[in-house]
């Protein structure tokens, strides 16, 4: 999941290397906390959050084949 998670990110930005993944483990539930370069976060974001909320679909359907609760923040 995290893989996925850093693939879209850093296909997203224009400075992969700069892109940062936090994970942090709640009973069956996962936070994914992306940083990125600041001049990169609203490329994250997108417009009015749209990129950002496909984003956090896809990941979430993932998630849930496998039985977990995953979201995800950008910082």
């Amino acid at each position: 999941m995290r893989a996925l998670v850093e693939l879209i990110a850093q296909a997203l930005v224009d400075r992969p290397d700069d892109v940062r993944i936090h994970e942090v483990v709640q009973g069956r539930s996962v936070v994914y906390r992306i940083s990125v370069h600041p001049d990169d976060v609203g490329k994250v974001i997108g417009r009015q959050g749209r990129t950002a909320k496909a984003l956090r679909t896809v990941v979430s359907s993932v998630a849930a084949r496998e039985g977990k609760r995953v979201s995800v923040e950008i910082e």
